[in-house]
């Protein structure tokens, strides 16, 4: 199976399954734990385009944001499929990113972003300043809900707009693409009443791993997935005012948010790497501009207002 192939060849349903991440083990403060908490000890790959991060730019590459560089710990490496072969010489699976790497044993931890995340939390509270300490992203009152969320959004949403770009069928297309808008209806009615009730955020006045698993999605929305995955039945910027609301308050108020998105590098990575989608690696232009100001609609929303 070439690594291109999103559906498996033969595969008569057309749809994209997402291969289960292979790499489980987990940072722990608890005692004789494999990988412990230390300052310094970790290294994590991301990229700012999306989850296929293959290739680590060049030396003489001058490429938008502040970590857009060379592999630091291995500088002979050009692929981040070097860093699985050199746990796994045998590894056939995809090479994706997020990566946790444990640069004290060479090893890697884990390479599925749903539990990464989690070890972040509070694994390193014993050394983090206190400020750093006291954020809570999965608090104890809402961790049921929150999971609750998790199980729909990742399956119609976060992966919805690869099962709906990468179908090789019509029914595989339409019935993506048919449940991810449901589904984001569903989170523009949930969303809309919290803002009613002056909640900015997805469970109230504070950040959650619910806006940050989901933010990645709906930034991406209107630059690439209407387009390119051909998630086209409405964009967000006219088509779900609350959540356009929602993300545009993450991303300019948020530094955290902002400073870890780019554009240049979301287009130019899908449109260029997908070629049985765009066979001539074409980056269309707009929308323009990428994320509108807070202040700004689109015309047809200001015209119905």
């Amino acid at each position: 199976m070439n690594i291109t192939d999103w559906v498996k060849p033969g595969d008569k349903s057309g749809e994209f399954k997402r291969q289960q991440s292979v790499f489980r083990n987990w940072i722990s403060r608890e005692a004789g734990a494999q990988f412990p908490p230390e300052k310094g000890r970790y290294h994590l790959y991301v990229s700012y385009a999306c989850p296929w991060g293959w290739r680590f730019v060049t030396p003489d590459e001058k490429l938008p944001g502040e970590n857009t560089i060379p592999d630091p710990l291995h500088p002979e490496f050009t692929h981040l499929r070097q860093i699985y072969f050199s746990n796994d010489p045998d590894y056939t699976g995809r090479f994706t990113v997020p990566v946790l790497f444990d640069k004290k044993t060479k090893l890697i931890v884990s390479n599925e972003s749903s539990e990464i995340i989690r070890m972040l939390y509070h694994e390193f509270d014993d050394i983090l300043p206190e400020q750093y300490k006291k954020i809570d992203l999965f608090p104890d009152a809402l961790q049921a809900e929150i999971e609750a969320y998790n199980e729909w959004i990742y399956n119609d949403i976060n992966n919805g707009v690869y099962k709906s770009g990468f179908a090789t069928t019509q029914e595989a297309y339409e019935k993506a693409v048919t449940t991810l808008f449901s589904s984001l209806d569903k989170v523009e009615a949930h969303l809309a009443k919290q803002q009613a009730a002056s909640k900015p955020y997805f469970f109230g006045d504070e950040i959650t791993e619910a806006d940050i698993r989901l933010y990645t999605t709906i930034v991406r929305f209107d630059p690439v997935y209407v387009q390119h995955f051909k998630c086209n039945l409405r964009d967000i910027r006219s088509g779900f005012p609350a959540l356009h609301r929602w993300v545009r308050r993450l991303y300019w108020d948020v530094p955290a948010f902002r400073d870890t998105t780019d554009f240049e590098h979301i287009k130019l990575h899908y449109t260029k790497s997908h070629k049985q989608i765009n066979q001539f690696a074409i980056t269309p232009v707009g929308p323009v501009p990428d994320i509108l100001p807070q202040d700004e609609e689109v015309r047809a929303v200001q015209a119905a207002k």
